[in-house]
């Protein structure tokens, strides 16, 4: 970057350690822009943004546990101050695991999913909100899923957290109409990453997750409200919830479901 001119843009990321996160950091720096990249594995991020042979100024690592409000909060402080404000925001952290609520231990999974799916994304919005509305211009994302759409056999606290991803996005969007700043929700269907390697059912119109980041790239780029990938994952997810409740119960029963912590 020459003397005299403006930085390229910045992109802050949670969960970029891996998966989705890991992938939308690479896409973003293959279009030039810088990016602040937030992970609870300080040092495996270094490892491997050595490894990418990327220049220091253009990156910054931030260790912060998205379930943890404050320190997320923390990280996005140091971002501000270390790298200014970003254009985009993709809260991106995020758990599955299964959960049967006969079993009490599965209570404490419930909870941790959502502080790390809902309270963990408001928390990585909020020090950022008040700055972009004042400049008058920027990119809130929040990851959601294609599992909030039907509450799935033993996913309860996964669909909820994804369900409320999508309402609590959709209520930051009103509230922040004609201030310039957008607010996007990206569903993502399955994407090939350890998130879901585990998963004990099929999994259609699987994708990777460099092809997910390319398509998300450029929905964010073109400020789409909501955005479903791959696209035949929007259409699945649609006949689904025009499925009666009898009929979509009936589909659902007997269908794998995600292993619960500790199971294989």
């Amino acid at each position: 970057m020459r003397s005299g001119q403006p930085p390229p843009p910045l992109a802050f990321i949670t969960g970029a350690s891996s998966g989705i996160g890991q992938a939308l950091a690479l896409r973003y720096r293959q279009a030039g822009w810088r990016v602040a990249l937030i992970a609870r594995r300080k040092e495996a991020m270094q490892a491997w943004t050595l490894a990418q042979g990327w220049s220091p100024d253009c990156f910054r690592i931030y260790a912060a546990d998205v379930s943890a409000p404050d320190e997320v909060i923390a990280a996005a402080q140091a971002c501000l101050a270390e790298q200014g404000l970003p254009d985009v925001v993709i809260a991106n952290a995020g758990i599955s695991i299964g959960m049967d609520t006969a079993e009490h231990s599965d209570l404490d999974v419930m909870s941790r999913t959502l502080a790390t799916n809902n309270i963990g994304m408001a928390a990585t919005f909020h020090p950022f909100v008040a700055p972009m509305r004042q400049r008058g211009s920027g990119r809130l994302v929040g990851i959601a899923s294609v599992a909030a759409v039907r509450g799935l056999p033993g996913h309860g606290a996964y669909c909820a957290s994804k369900a409320g991803v999508v309402s609590y996005c959709e209520s930051l969007r009103g509230e922040l109409r004609g201030s310039g700043v957008k607010v996007l929700t990206i569903a993502p269907g399955f994407i090939d990453t350890p998130l879901t390697r585990g998963n004990r059912y099929p999994m259609p119109f699987l994708m990777s997750a460099p092809a997910f980041a390319n398509q998300a790239f450029r929905a964010i780029q073109a400020g789409r409200s909501y955005c479903v990938i791959p696209w035949q994952m929007g259409v699945v997810a649609k006949l689904m919830r025009a499925l009666p409740n009898a009929m979509f119960d009936r589909l659902m029963h007997g269908r794998g479901r995600k292993a619960r912590e500790g199971e294989v």
